[in-house]
């Protein structure tokens, strides 16, 4: 695994089209590796560090620590082209590389100063226990517990953990986000391979943490969904001074999830392209690129990914435009118009998969339902995505309604 604390690269010089070219020319060997990529439950080494020299996790990370500070339209633009390939693997690069935007946006410099030592800083995705122990010690806590479906962790430098802490003031313990080094924690051997169903190589393992000290500074409270800005931001904007790192999460949570789906429909009209080759399998026997039904099917397809695509990128532009609206001397972007956009995307979602049903459903049992076929994976790897929490859009839409209506946030 490549960790240095080296920050010059001539990848400094890349533009964001450059970096999603080297995105899209990974795409043919991506495609080959899918196999074994499913099988290891995450990608290579040697993607990992093809990833690194393109300097695609550095896309989020802060120029002051050596990195691009590009917006999330690049960096979602390239994990789409990743998904696009293998969404299993878009959804481990963009779940752990993303986390350098949550780091910059809410930890001290002490706290980035020492994280973003690492080049890369790839963490993996937060997840929450029920069974952890996070015990204030001077100068910091020990950390113990084990968290599952750690997206993204086959790779990381670091895994950022939840696990609520006792105050002492008698109320009940508050949520705090800890950054434990690589050292600290271990990966269990429970992902991949025939132990899921899709999204094999998400690298969605679980992580153990045994009585691991976390300084004050790797440690702050979790409250990034409603995260008060006072008069002057997060301590990343502060920081920083670019209104990318306010870290409304609400929105970047969901469009990190749903940029993979958006890369899966684009996979599945790849693969629908590809089998137009072949002829129909109902009278009259023709090509299926003459056939009025075919036509359909790949027009319904290309609309759907095509304006599931608009949808999803124009939602990110709105997210930028209201964080400089702030930082300009405008209205705040509250927690209520985070969570507004957090539901904009969702119609995205719908469509993207609605256009990997209808590639798999119309592409012949023949070509999509053996094991190995890449039509049969899209359909599976989205078929995963609909039972994550992040995708139970009816419960997402209600908790938006509370939340806009004046009640507590909780979901």
């Amino acid at each position: 695994m490549t960790v240095t604390t080296d920050h010059k690269s001539s990848t400094r010089t890349a533009t964001p089209d450059e970096l999603v070219e080297r995105a899209r020319a990974l795409r043919p060997r991506l495609l080959e590796l899918q196999a074994e990529h499913a099988e290891m439950g995450s990608y290579n080494e040697e993607i990992h560090e093809e990833f690194v020299a393109a300097g695609f996790y550095d896309i989020l990370r802060p120029q002051r620590y050596g990195g691009f500070q590009y917006g999330l339209d690049t960096f979602f633009r390239v994990v789409v082209e990743i998904a696009r390939a293998d969404p299993g693997v878009g959804w481990a690069f963009e779940l752990a590389a993303s986390h350098n935007w949550q780091a910059a946006s809410f930890y001290s410099k002490e706290g980035q100063d020492e994280m973003f030592a690492s080049a890369p800083f790839v963490a993996s995705s937060r997840a929450i226990a029920f069974n952890t122990s996070a015990e204030r010690v001077e100068g910091g806590f020990r950390l113990s517990g084990t968290w599952d479906y750690n997206s993204g962790c086959r790779w990381s430098t670091h895994a950022m953990q939840v696990a609520p802490v006792d105050m002492g003031d008698g109320k009940d313990p508050v949520p705090h986000m800890f950054v434990v080094p690589r050292a600290d924690f271990t990966i269990e051997d429970d992902w991949g391979g025939d132990r899921v169903i899709g999204l094999h190589a998400s690298s969605s393992n679980s992580i153990t943490v045994e009585n691991a000290f976390v300084p004050n500074h790797m440690a702050v409270v979790y409250d990034f969904k409603d995260h008060p800005w006072g008069t002057t931001g997060t301590a990343g904007y502060q920081l920083h001074q670019d209104p990318l790192y306010l870290g409304r999460t609400q929105f970047v949570f969901f469009a990190g999830l749903i940029s993979t789906v958006i890369g899966a429909a684009w996979a599945a009209r790849d693969e629908y392209e590809r089998l137009l080759e072949r002829g129909t399998s109902f009278p009259p026997r023709m090509p299926r690129t003459e056939s009025p039904e075919y036509q359909r099917w790949y027009g319904q397809i290309l609309s759907l990914t095509d304006g599931a695509d608009t949808l999803f990128f124009g939602a990110v532009d709105r997210y930028a435009a209201a964080n400089r609206r702030w930082a300009e001397g405008g209205a705040e972007f509250t927690p209520q118009e985070d969570s507004r956009l957090r539901s904009s995307l969702l119609p995205a979602a719908h469509i993207a998969m609605q256009a990997v049903d209808i590639a798999f459903s119309s592409g012949g049992t023949s070509s999509v339902s053996k094991t190995g076929s890449r039509m049969g994976k899209y359909y599976k790897d989205v078929a995963m995505y609909k039972t994550h929490i992040g995708s139970q859009f009816d419960a997402i839409y209600a908790s938006n309604a509370r939340f806009v209506l004046g009640q507590p946030l909780d979901f």
